[in-house]
């Protein structure tokens, strides 16, 4: 199977999208209107989100040509095959989320690859369009995947399981969803959930990276229930909807701040290390004390 013949999981979902996005826009109007407002929707954040969204798309098209060659050289190169079996797709469905949580988590924890995803944090808002707001820096993603290739699943079901995983986490951008039942909060990644992922609460950074299963943050002691009021953005918003500015803000820093004086390994900090890394303040001697004044002899 060619990139041209994998069934599109997305594209039939845009009617959905559309219309979703515009019932929740009403549904917080209405909110507002009965004096219990929520972070909701500013139209300008919402049309920023579209835009981001578009443009991703727009990109992905090309990419798509490029991670899929990857990933076939790699599947063509092991000698591993898994096969198409409704075995193989439930054992995908496991990796394939394993390896979102791997993606998302570096996602966070590296500032490299920071500079990508944070488009899509960018938003003080919380809602269905902010689903959508997806990073244009979209080479990042592709490591993470490779070693499915490795291990013998065709390109094809790769891109699949991936366009599945995304398509899920649609619906829980909102605040329309309270928390579910417990054995589903238990299990699965739910608003709940992913509104902890998306605030920037100090107690919920850098928190909750599943994709579609809660299993991995459980596992890897990453998960943080909602206790608290969200308060989405960033640590350091950026107030703008420029959509060029949204793309390329933290790019930016991160050239500024590796042009600073400092040894390679400063540079280098601020490049890969965590977003919030700063080289340690350089420690000075203590101020000695004055002699006492010696009597003349």
């Amino acid at each position: 199977m060619d990139l041209a013949h994998i069934p599109d999981v997305t594209t039939p979902a845009i009617p959905v999208f559309v219309i979703t996005v515009i019932a929740e826009a009403l549904w917080v109007k209405k909110r507002r209107d009965e004096g219990r407002p929520l972070v909701g929707h500013t139209w300008k954040d919402t049309i920023a989100s579209l835009t981001m969204g578009l443009g991703y798309s727009a990109l992905q098209l090309g990419w798509k040509l490029v991670a899929f060659t990857g990933y076939l050289v790699l599947y063509e190169w092991t000698p591993l095959r898994m096969g198409s079996g409704v075995a193989a797709w439930v054992l995908l469905f496991f990796l394939e989320d394993l390896c979102y949580y791997g993606y998302h988590r570096v996602h966070h924890e590296s500032r490299f690859f920071w500079a990508s995803h944070v488009v899509h944090h960018s938003s003080e808002h919380y809602n269905l369009s902010t689903a959508l707001r997806q990073p244009w820096l979209v080479f990042t993603s592709w490591p993470f995947w490779a070693p499915l290739a490795l291990l013998g699943f065709h390109p094809a079901m790769i891109f699949i399981q991936q366009g599945l995983n995304l398509l899920y986490q649609y619906w829980i951008h909102t605040e329309a969803i309270g928390k579910l039942p417990r054995p589903f909060e238990w299990l699965l990644n739910t608003p709940s959930h992913h509104r902890v992922h998306h605030a920037a609460n100090p107690r919920y950074l850098d928190k909750n990276y599943a994709g579609i299963l809660m299993l991995w943050d459980r596992l890897f002691g990453s998960f943080e229930p909602e206790t608290e009021k969200p308060l989405y953005g960033l640590t350091k918003n950026i107030h703008t909807y420029n959509p060029l500015r949204i793309a390329s803000h933290e790019l930016a820093a991160i050239i500024r701040d590796a042009r600073k004086p400092g040894p390679l390994s400063q540079r280098l900090g601020y490049i890969f290390r965590n977003p919030a890394w700063k080289p340690a303040e350089p420690v000075l001697p203590a101020p000695q004390a004055p002699e006492a004044a010696r009597p003349s002899a």
